[in-house]
């Protein structure tokens, strides 16, 4: 009697080559890289392609700035403030910019207390760079009045070029609003690694796998990479 033969059909298939062999992979399981959350290629995909929309707006500012026949304002004088009743260039931008690198610094020591699975540790750390970001929303708040109290708007500015209040809301108000969506955020994986959420797998919004703390590394890509598209806007529109 002829033994049974196993229905199996993974040999004769034909194996996919090239790109279509990445979609294969990545279609073919819940995680393509067994030691890698889906959270972390996801994250890297959002960023690259804010990347581009931060580098679009870049782009055209130096464009505008260069094709403008109107002078285009000093921004050492404009961002100005006066400090005991001298004019000091550009310090409330030079203290916004401390407070948001500070913050890559305890972001980083979060993500490696996470790790450590050192639960107020990383609260804290997260609270404190939490607090960094909100602090820098709130100087460019100020810095947003104190503009449009001098008369600047998206269509004009009493300085020069009219197109410097559009750059500067746009650009300036695209990445703010990166920042405090990045607050919220970091607020509320502070308040589920306090509560032992991650350690529990405790169902519900950003949880990640049990004992993990990847959440918060994902968070560090995100936070990091503010931090880093603020140092070209620094370089870019108030020291050029």
């Amino acid at each position: 009697m002829t033994p049974p033969v196993a229905n199996s059909t993974a040999g004769s298939l034909p194996q996919p080559e090239g790109l279509q062999s990445i979609v294969a992979d990545l279609s073919s399981d819940q995680r393509a890289f067994k030691n890698v959350p889906w959270g972390k290629p996801m994250m890297w995909i959002f960023l690259v392609s804010d990347t581009f929309i931060f580098g679009s707006f870049l782009i055209s500012y130096m464009t505008v700035r260069k094709s403008t026949t109107v002078p285009w304002p000093n921004p050492s004088e404009v961002f100005s403030l006066t400090l005991f009743g001298k004019s000091v260039p550009l310090l409330l931008i030079a203290i916004m910019t401390f407070v948001l690198i500070s913050s890559s610094g305890t972001m980083a020591l979060a993500v490696n207390f996470g790790y450590r699975r050192d639960r107020v540790k990383t609260f804290v750390l997260l609270l404190m760079t939490a607090a960094m970001g909100a602090t820098f929303v709130g100087m460019q708040a100020f810095e947003w009045t104190k503009l449009i109290l001098e008369g600047v708007r998206p269509w004009s500015n009493p300085w020069g070029a009219a197109q410097f209040g559009s750059s500067f809301f746009m650009i300036t108000g695209f990445h703010g609003t990166h920042v405090t969506i990045g607050v919220i955020f970091l607020i509320i994986v502070a308040m589920k690694v306090l509560r032992g959420d991650l350690d529990k797998q405790r169902p519900g919004f950003l949880t990640g796998r049990k004992g993990n703390y990847e959440i918060v590394e994902i968070m560090g890509l995100y936070w990091h990479f503010v931090d880093l598209v603020w140092v070209f806007i620094f370089a870019f529109f108030y020291l050029w």
